[in-house]
């Protein structure tokens, strides 16, 4: 077909009743809306269009017979099908026909295309029956899901309906074989165009977090598969998914109206003519506005996909398979389905710490929570009183010590609501954006990322709960008015006295917030060889090699969560300098030393005999187990292999002697339930010292069933043994720094008997997921060198390790970079 036009709208001799007049309203609209109408917000400018193309539409159907009775009938898809018509969006339409004369249905689509192609109106089209447009749809996944949008817009309306009740239900009915096919193109899309969150300048459609998101949980929906528009819970930031919604349709229309044309990716130079047009303020405060609108669509989208996965109809042996099986995490806790769920008697009105042992079984597990359970949690969980329960900052800290599996976690729990209830000041730092190129993250997602980062560096410090508690909060003083450092160093003693931290460990937190800065700046900007540098760093610090460590390792950990290229070899050797001076000026490490054994305890265990007690701890669910028994080769170990038998954790241990007998103290957690009566655990005592009990294999085998774990489960941080040599003769200290397992402190204690070395006391801590245990080790005579590498690897042997690195992984900070 020819494209011969004249002046007057002539074309192949029809006579074309333009659409310039379309074009004209539509560029009023633009200009200010209808005269002595103010400009249009981006919503109602949204909805004027919709309105004008309607109309159009309607009027020039109405011209060309597409009526009621004709057999024909304008389908709208895209933008007009949405009812989301964007200033310069394609106009997406689809011409139905059903028993109509081939030549009667070119001469009405030539005179419907060709007006708005004169018009320079960007026209996507296409003229089908009703079973053309489905074979379609059932062939190309891209075209299925802009039908799913199809709508109605003049002529035959029950031609439309079954296009559109065609279409939605073999869509409904194909889903399970489209699924993967549905997910692999939205992973190739996030790929190529990359989170809208933490993008300069992002693609408002195609990125993730963007308007394609919202599409794609509408066609779930429309699949029954899920919600379109899932709950987020009463407390959600931003206002919840609608909200998020139409701010990012706002934002692309405005940036449609400054570009003059169509554009999906907002460029740095329109975003404050964009912020102020919409009246969020300057380029950072747009593009904090994205940040949360996108998280929120991208969380509901994992939780979307997640529901849709478990939704899916099963067919063949599939459906023959049982339930799944719901295997517990924690106290209240379990997994099912894939998700981290609430146990049935699980009670969150009266638990209020159930929601730290929620997110710590999720970001250990790398399980999602359930959007069910975090909504419930939202709704019925009451607020931890202050100071927080010792049993809830542990599992804070199990949460923080979860490497990227804490970003899942908090990214959930932030957008449901629940993390900016634990904690509040959290709110200023919410998806603000760096205010330098530098940075890679929004501010509190940077937080989240040295939170990652240091969970693999815990082994480099003796207070791997302060590193990790300082990492999460470093940064906190932010989106205020003053210093950061200064106004989160008191940010950082508010949040530690209402976490429950002692007072010295109150003031190390808020120092560490205080002075995280101060090794870098100082390495990098004086001259070290100068004994002033030096000084300054010390005075400031006031001598605590303490938290010269901490400033350290967390210097490290913030520099590699704040870009490519932040981190290097360069900058890590000018702090370790700056470090060992500091370190040679104040003098030493501190030795670790015995707990003193209380009084009654010595009575009892010169008495002789075999005592196991029980009493209730400080938390709600620790309690305080005592042992006292003769002091046999390999008692240490049997003890705390029938704990961890009985799924007793232990949080902290201190082992000593009084003549014959050995006096050990445990401070406990049962993982669920009560714990056992103390007499169910001296009869198991007595078996195993007796050798009835091969607690090694039975331990083996409860670490399988609980964590699915080989012989040796993973890690985030190397382990690390550091030696002190005592002052008693043939007897050395050894302090290990690992991660902690099923049954740990029992395998050390069998390994230090293999290699007979007698444990004359011990003091071990648990914070979290990271154990600092000391040993003091009766060597006899043999207290050189190879003597203690021998122990130290078969210490090494029965501790967490880092997974092996495959050869195209970046590079993990481990423990041979210590300076």
């Amino acid at each position: 077909m020819g494209n011969d036009r004249d002046g007057g709208g002539q074309v192949n001799g029809r006579v074309s009743n333009g659409a310039a007049d379309l074009v004209r309203a539509r560029e009023q609209l633009l200009d200010g809306g209808l005269p002595r109408n103010p400009r249009l917000d981006a919503e109602s400018l949204r909805s004027a269009l919709v309105d004008l193309y309607e109309l159009w539409l309607s009027s020039k159907g109405s011209e060309l017979g597409i009526t009621a009775e004709s057999g024909l009938a304008i389908v709208a898809v895209g933008g007009l099908g949405r009812r989301e018509m964007l200033p310069y969006s394609d106009l997406d339409l689809v011409l139905l026909h059903d028993d109509v004369d081939p030549s009667r249905v070119a001469e009405v689509a030539d005179q419907l295309w060709y007006p708005l192609w004169d018009a320079h109106i960007k026209l996507d089209h296409s003229v089908r029956t009703v079973p053309q447009a489905l074979r379609v749809a059932n062939d190309d996944l891209i075209a299925a899901l802009g039908m799913l949008e199809a709508r109605h817009i003049v002529g035959d309306v029950e031609l439309s309906n079954l296009l559109i009740g065609g279409v939605r239900r073999e869509w409904r009915n194909g889903i399970r074989s489209r699924f993967d096919e549905l997910i692999a193109q939205a992973a190739t899309r996030w790929e190529r165009s990359g989170e809208i969150a933490h993008r300069a300048e992002p693609d408002l459609k195609n990125g993730r977090g963007g308007l394609r998101d919202i599409q794609l949980l509408d066609a779930l929906s429309i699949a029954q598969l899920t919600d379109a528009m899932p709950g987020l819970g009463p407390d959600v930031p931003g206002g919840g998914l609608k909200h998020a919604h139409r701010r990012l349709l706002d934002v692309r229309t405005e940036l449609h109206r400054v570009a003059g044309r169509a554009r999906d990716q907002l460029r740095a130079q329109d975003a404050d003519e964009i912020g102020a047009a919409l009246r969020i303020g300057d380029r950072f405060d747009l593009a904090r506005t994205l940040s949360d609108s996108a998280r929120t669509v991208s969380y509901s989208v994992d939780v979307g996909l997640r529901t849709a996965a478990n939704a899916l109809p099963r067919r063949g042996l599939a459906r023959l398979r049982r339930m799944p099986v719901r295997r517990p995490l924690d106290e209240g806790v379990v997994e099912h389905a894939g998700e981290v769920v609430l146990a049935r008697d699980a009670r969150p009105q009266r638990d209020p710490g159930l929601i730290m042992r929620v997110s710590a079984a999720s970001a250990q597990t790398g399980l999602p929570m359930s959007a069910t359970t975090l909504n419930r949690l939202s709704e019925d969980a009451p607020e931890l009183r202050e100071p927080w329960p010792k049993d809830a900052l542990n599992d804070l800290l199990v949460l923080l010590g979860a490497g990227r599996g804490t970003i899942n976690a908090i990214e959930a729990l932030d957008r449901t609501g629940l993390w900016g209830r634990l904690l509040p000041e959290w709110g200023a730092v919410r998806d603000l954006p760096p205010r330098d190129a530098v940075h890679t993250w929004t501010v509190d997602r940077h937080l989240m990322e040295t939170v990652a980062y240091a969970s693999a560096l815990v082994t480099r410090v003796a207070r791997p709960d302060l590193l990790m508690l300082g990492a999460l909060l470093h940064d906190i003083g932010k989106g205020r008015a003053g210093d950061h450092s200064i106004v989160g160093a008191e940010l950082a003693t508010h949040i530690g006295r209402r976490l429950g931290l002692w007072p010295s460990d109150v003031r190390t937190l808020s120092a560490i917030v205080r002075y995280h800065l101060l090794l870098p700046d100082t390495a990098t900007r004086r001259d070290l060889a100068d004994p002033e540098t030096v000084q300054l760093v010390v005075d400031a610090l006031d001598g605590d090699v303490q938290l010269l460590e901490l400033l350290h390792t967390l210097a490290e950990a913030d520099s590699l969560a704040t870009g490519p290229g932040v981190w290097g070899d360069w900058k890590a050797s000018l702090i370790g300098e700056l470090v060992r001076r500091c370190r040679l000026v104040m003098a030493g490490y501190p030795l670790p030393i015995p707990e003193p054994i209380a009084a009654e305890l010595l009575e009892r265990a010169a008495a002789g005999g075999v005592h196991v007690d029980l009493r209730p701890g400080e938390g709600k669910y620790t309690y305080t187990v005592t042992v006292i028994a003769p002091d046999t080769a390999g008692l240490l170990s049997d003890a705390a292999g029938v704990l961890a038998l009985h799924s007793l954790r232990v949080l902290s241990a201190s082992v000593g002697h009084e003549g014959p007998s050995a006096i050990n103290t445990f401070v406990v957690s049962p993982k669920f339930g009560d714990p056992p009566e103390a007499g169910l655990l001296r009869q198991e005592l007595i078996r195993a010292t007796a050798g009835d009990l091969d607690l090694s294999a039975l331990l083996a085998k409860r670490e399988r069933e609980a964590t699915g774990a080989g012989p040796n489960p993973y890690a985030q941080a190397q382990p690390r043994v550091i030696w002190f040599d005592s002052s008693t003769p043939g007897q050395a200290i050894l302090e290990l720094r690992a991660e902690d397992r099923i049954g740990l402190l029992s395998r050390l204690a069998a390994t230090f008997a293999a290699a007979g070395a007698n444990v004359r006391w011990a003091k071990v801590v648990t914070m979290g997921s990271a154990v600092v245990d000391a040993f003091c080790l009766d060597l006899g005579s043999d207290v050189g060198p190879a003597r203690r590498e021998a122990i130290e690897k078969a210490v090494l042997e029965v501790v967490p390790r880092p997974a092996p690195k495959k050869p195209d992984d970046p590079a993990t900070p481990g423990a041979d970079q210590v300076s």
